[in-house]
């Protein structure tokens, strides 16, 4: 089942597999958001937005209205 980088809680993972790129900065893209890559909800910041993440090792803060555009799977917890 695939749900948005929106729905993750904090401490869930997920794996990124689709990403609008018409709805997403080139910066995002080349930071590694990107299909494939694993990413971690690390933090969210006061009223939800932005969230604070864990993308292949590399930490980025997005706004919410972004992360609805980024399709993932959850990975469950081992």
């Amino acid at each position: 089942m695939e749900h948005t980088l929106a729905n993750l809680k904090r401490g869930e993972r997920g794996l990124i597999t689709n990403v609008s790129s018409n709805e997403i900065p080139l910066k995002l893209l080349e930071m590694g958001c990107l299909p494939g890559n694993e990413v971690e909800l690390v933090q969210v910041a006061p009223f939800s937005d932005p969230m604070y993440l864990n993308i292949n090792g590399s930490y980025v803060a997005i706004r919410k209205e972004t992360a609805i555009h980024i399709l993932i799977e959850k990975i469950a917890d081992e």
